[in-house]
């Protein structure tokens, strides 16, 4: 099981040709792919401030990313906001916390390019 980023499940979608090769491989190598709800709540935030435009609607791009990359969703419940908070982590970004805990929880690597991430937690695909 892999954890995709917000940024990587785009890339994924979009421009697969930016993730690395190592991403790219450990993603179509992956019998189970995964990403957090609250990479929809991340996309959906940017395209509504006209700082990310999607191909289709929203609500297309969710059925997109469960039929045709067949990624499963991983719901944001109590237990992982309660984790988020208690990430002994300085890093604000509440999007980024919710993708920590998520794959703390599930005890699997997250797919990311983001520095920030990879300095706290030690299980990264890049």
């Amino acid at each position: 099981m892999i954890l995709l980023d917000t940024c990587c499940l785009l890339w994924r979608s979009f421009e697969k040709n930016t993730l690395s090769a190592k991403a790219l491989f450990a993603i179509d190598d992956s019998s189970h792919t995964c990403i957090s709800s609250i990479s929809f709540w991340e996309i959906g935030i940017k395209v509504k401030n006209k700082k990310l435009a999607l191909p289709s609607s929203m609500e297309d791009f969710v059925n997109s990313t469960k039929t045709i990359f067949g990624i499963q969703i991983i719901p944001v419940d109590e237990w992982i906001w309660l984790d988020s908070v208690n990430l002994n982590w300085p890093h604000r970004d509440p999007a980024d916390r919710v993708l920590v805990a998520t794959a703390s929880k599930l005890n699997c690597p997250i797919v990311t390019s983001d520095k920030i991430i990879s300095d706290y937690y030690p299980h990264i695909i890049w």
